[in-house]
């Protein structure tokens, strides 16, 4: 009899979305779906000065929608995960639910700035890394809107 494995889905909108990335923290991870966090915003709490500017986070919000890859992840692998996103400053969340383009539901974990006075501040997103974000957003075809919107944030807004 095989073991049953078990796995969690992770949502990926940071850097970890590039597949190059994901593969050193998650060496098993698959992709599953790409997918929406419904009623959350994409924002920039994490001041990083060696890459000059603002890491991303999610966070609740009425009426916004962040777009991100779903992969299944073996638990055993899921620490890899949290160690990469910490050391940008992300913390494992376990409470949005993820919508397919077919309108399922799914439980995920991802990871976001920890709650605090200091982290509300907004910071410019840092260029250099929000190209790797893009990458990887190309790479698993997120919607072209979400993605052009993300390129914005490498580039410089386009009017």
């Amino acid at each position: 009899m095989i073991p049953e494995v078990s796995a969690i889905l992770y949502f990926a909108y940071t850097a970890l979305i590039s597949p190059d990335r994901l593969s050193e923290a998650a060496p098993s991870a698959e992709f599953h779906f790409i997918a929406h966090l419904p009623e959350a915003e994409l924002v920039f709490p994490i001041f990083d000065e060696d890459l000059g500017g603002g890491l991303p986070s999610v966070r609740p919000m009425g009426g916004q929608s962040v777009w991100g890859a779903v992969f299944e992840v073996p638990e055993q692998q899921a620490a890899g995960l949290d160690r990469a996103e910490q050391q940008e400053g992300r913390t494992p969340f376990d409470g949005f639910t993820a919508v397919d383009r077919q309108g399922g539901r799914h439980q995920v974990r991802t990871h976001t700035a920890p709650p605090s006075s200091e982290l509300e501040q907004q910071h410019p997103p840092s260029p250099e890394y929000m190209e790797t974000v893009v990458e990887g957003a190309r790479h698993w075809r997120l919607p072209a809107g979400w993605v052009a919107g993300l390129e914005e944030h490498v580039t410089g807004p386009l009017i």
